[in-house]
């Protein structure tokens, strides 16, 4: 009995709330400030993500490095890292002879 009362109360919960939504107002059209103002946020949000992106990296280096380092004074034998250096990312070349679909 207590299943059946808890499942009613999740449903009124969650139909109240869908008609609370429903009356909501659909928000105004961007201003043209707006519009550059958001531009301009997400460029600075990608900026942030390609230097933290960087200093990542930098920081996985120098953490490597210094282990490499570490093991090599300790005496100890450290394979070779086995992880590709990442090339960048280029689409590839359009061949004008493209190969035949089946």
């Amino acid at each position: 009995m207590k299943t059946m009362q808890a499942v009613l109360a999740a449903g009124l919960v969650v139909a109240t709330f869908g008609l609370a939504v429903a009356k909501l107002p659909a928000p105004p059209p961007m201003s043209d400030a707006q519009k550059a103002a958001a531009e301009e946020a997400k460029g600075k949000a990608a900026a942030a993500t390609a230097l933290a992106a960087q200093q990542q990296a930098a920081a996985e280096d120098r953490v490597a490095t210094r282990y490499f380092a570490d093991m090599k004074a300790k005496g100890k034998q450290v394979p070779a890292s086995q992880m590709a250096v990442a090339a960048p990312a280029t689409p590839p070349a359009k061949d004008a002879k493209a190969a035949p679909k089946k």
